[in-house]
């Protein structure tokens, strides 16, 4: 597979994940928190957690690549329910 970094390196790449339910709402805390962790790159949405379909997580969920690692400040940023959370993780795990 091809990665993005060398799995010689000590850390591999961290990519952040921020999502607020409303347009209104800010993702400033959430990008502050991902950037002090180390995040190299930080994927922002506005959608309601109750909704699965998310653009932006999509995307993410197609961009990563095997050893880089998926970041969100709270598990409730990434899904709203067990089987969502599943989902998500089951996609990431096939991705290596």
């Amino acid at each position: 597979m091809n990665k993005r970094y060398s799995s010689e390196g000590p850390n591999p790449p961290l990519l952040g994940y921020a999502r607020v339910s409303t347009e209104e709402q800010l993702n400033d805390a959430q990008v502050i928190e991902l950037n002090t962790a180390g995040c190299t790159q930080i994927y922002e949405e506005h959608g309601s957690g109750a909704s699965r379909v998310r653009p932006v997580l999509a995307k993410l969920l197609r961009e990563i690549r095997a050893g880089e690692v998926l970041v969100v400040v709270r598990l409730d940023r990434l899904a709203r329910s067990v089987s969502h959370l599943l989902q998500v993780i089951e996609q990431l795990e096939a991705k290596g």
